[in-house]
């Protein structure tokens, strides 16, 4: 079958349209790697950014190699999932599940939230309580400050 002027069109048309849609769709991700924990060391995760089109930022996290906040030195109830914005105010934006089918079993962790603000900065406290105003400085994981 001959290729014609009329396919070459539609072809190229389309990987237009693929080309902008890739471009869209990396450009507005992005993917941070949390630092390595000194309270917990075998700790490992990424936050990965997306803004969506109401320009909110949708913020997913995965984790893996987490103790329970239970194991640690001193024992904590909860991981809390904090952000520092554009505005330079730290927010609590939720906390990390640690039923038994989440963190005790098997090591692993996910979180995800939306927010209006603009997140410069992601880290993740051991808390006593969920519903904690101000973090405690027992940082378990942090992102360096990023640019949006």
């Amino acid at each position: 079958m001959k290729n014609t002027p009329a396919h070459s069109q539609i072809r190229n048309k389309f990987y237009y349209i693929f080309l902008i849609i890739l471009i869209i769709t990396t450009s507005c991700s992005k993917k941070i790697t949390f630092q390595n924990s000194v309270v917990v060391p075998a700790a490992r995760g990424t936050v990965q950014l997306k803004t969506d089109k109401n320009k909110n930022y949708n913020i997913d996290i995965d984790l893996t190699d987490l103790a329970e906040a239970s194991r640690l030195t001193p024992a904590k109830q909860t991981y809390i999932v904090w952000m520092i914005t554009d505005q330079n105010t730290t927010k609590n934006i939720g906390q990390l599940n640690s039923s038994k089918t989440g963190i005790a079993n098997k090591l692993k962790a996910s979180f995800h939230t939306v927010s209006a603000f603009k997140p410069t900065k992601i880290f993740i406290t051991a808390e006593d309580e969920q519903s904690i105003q101000y973090p405690s400085e027992l940082v378990i994981l942090s992102t360096d400050f990023f640019n949006n």
